[in-house]
């Protein structure tokens, strides 16, 4: 197995290289075709899609993971669109960041550049594979994926028609490299890969995070779970509230932008609530509250202290009633992901102290968590949500996927 992970380490190498090289135009000449090709071949990825559903289901996968397993003629039409956004963002391979003159007459240029080779490792988003590579292709860099094993017909599906099309345009199919091996040890042994892989980004729940970012010797960038809180203010308005809280926590489930904790001011708990439990019966959402929310919901179920720190994934809300602003922040920064959180109020003071205050990657006033998305902020697709501060934080678009060099020009200077 470690020649397997070596040699596929070394042909990312060699790819890289090549990618480097390409232009602008080459690039996204090249991702259009693949968002064809990814098209043309839908029945194709939906087959094999269908044996990875049929096999989370028989192994009584929870439902908010078998929706980001499956994979629909509107997903793939997204994920093609996805690759077509990509193709038309700026490229910033080559972008001067900045120029220094020095007094000695050496003129310095810091140069956006590729990282080189990527590693990723993500559980059952299969969209991931076309993401991933999309971005990584158009900053010059090789991919290499390690997807779960819940979703490997499909990932190999689609990673198949990405590296025939790139046979198809005379470029490295080893532009991306996709490890079928289910074993742990493979893993293991992959987050040791650092003689080829530049940096390794984890995708997937907090056991599968906290094992890559506590083993791996190459350099990590951690996107961590969604514990994404919202934050009712006395002076909110409880319509505008509820529509968005409905929204958070319903419109998709299984993903990390989703809504898994309600904190609501005392003040307007009392009104809250029942319109909460009115919208939210529909979809069948459990609340599991404090003393207050439950006295107030006989039909909620008590919080455990766990409940108030889980990303359920689930149709499951934790509630929590503060009786001030500054009472919510602590409870959210103590309980949070650093990943994203809203506050709902009228009030442009509190407002801008919960946008100061709250230590998460993405703070929201009086919006959905679920615009936590590199397509949704313009990025065309992302490689993840980092919540860590050191190189990148939030939606990982191109910029995210680069590094630089400084380029230096002389004329003949040395150093006394």
């Amino acid at each position: 197995m470690s020649e397997m992970l070596n040699q596929m380490g070394e042909k990312a190498c060699q790819a890289k290289y090549i990618l480097q090289r390409l232009t602008t135009e080459r690039k996204n000449e090249t991702l259009c075709k693949i968002a064809e090709a990814i098209c043309r071949n839908q029945s194709v990825i939906l087959a094999e899609n269908e044996k990875d559903i049929k096999k989370g289901k028989e192994n009584h996968m929870p439902e908010g993971l078998l929706d980001r397993l499956r994979l629909t003629p509107d997903r793939i039409e997204a994920m093609a669109e996805g690759l077509r956004q990509v193709a038309k963002l700026p490229d910033p391979i080559g972008e001067i960041m900045e120029t220094i003159d020095r007094p000695n007459g050496l003129h310095l240029e810091k140069c956006r550049v590729p990282m080189g080779v990527i590693g990723i490792i993500y559980e059952s988003r299969p969209n991931v594979t076309a993401d991933a590579f999309a971005l990584c292709f158009k900053t010059g860099n090789a991919v290499i994926l390690k997807g779960g094993s819940d979703a490997l017909c499909s990932n190999q599906a689609i990673t198949n028609v990405i590296r025939d099309t790139l046979l198809n345009e005379n470029l490295p199919a080893d532009a991306i490299g996709l490890i079928t091996a289910t074993d742990r040890a493979v893993t293991s042994e992959f987050m040791r890969l650092n003689r080829y892989v530049d940096v390794l980004i984890p995708r997937g729940g907090a056991g599968l995070i906290r094992h890559v970012v506590e083993n791996s010797t190459i350099p990590v960038i951690e996107t961590g779970t969604g514990n994404c809180h919202i934050y009712v203010d006395e002076n909110a308005d409880l319509d505008m509230a509820v529509k968005i809280i409905h929204n958070a926590k319903t419109q998709r489930i299984g993903v990390c932008n989703a809504c898994e904790s309600l904190v609501l001011h005392e003040n307007i708990s009392r009104q809250i609530l029942p319109m909460l439990q009115e919208a939210l019966k529909k979809n069948h959402v459990e609340i599991r509250g404090d003393e207050q929310v439950c006295f107030l919901l006989p039909e909620a179920v008590p919080a455990s202290e766990e409940d108030y720190g889980t990303e359920y994934l689930d149709y499951i809300l934790s509630a929590k009633t503060v009786s001030s602003l500054e009472e919510a922040i602590a409870h959210i920064n103590r309980y949070n992901t650093g990943h994203s959180d809203a506050i709902i109020t009228e009030n442009k003071s509190a407002a801008e102290r919960f946008l100061k205050e709250v230590d998460s990657a993405c703070v929201y006033v009086n919006a959905s968590t679920r615009f936590t998305d590199g397509f949704e902020f313009g990025f065309g697709a992302e490689i993840g949500i980092s919540t860590q501060k050191l190189h990148a934080r939030g939606p990982m678009g191109l910029k995210e996927l680069t590094t630089y060099k400084y380029k230096i020009y002389g004329n003949g200077q040395i150093r006394s």
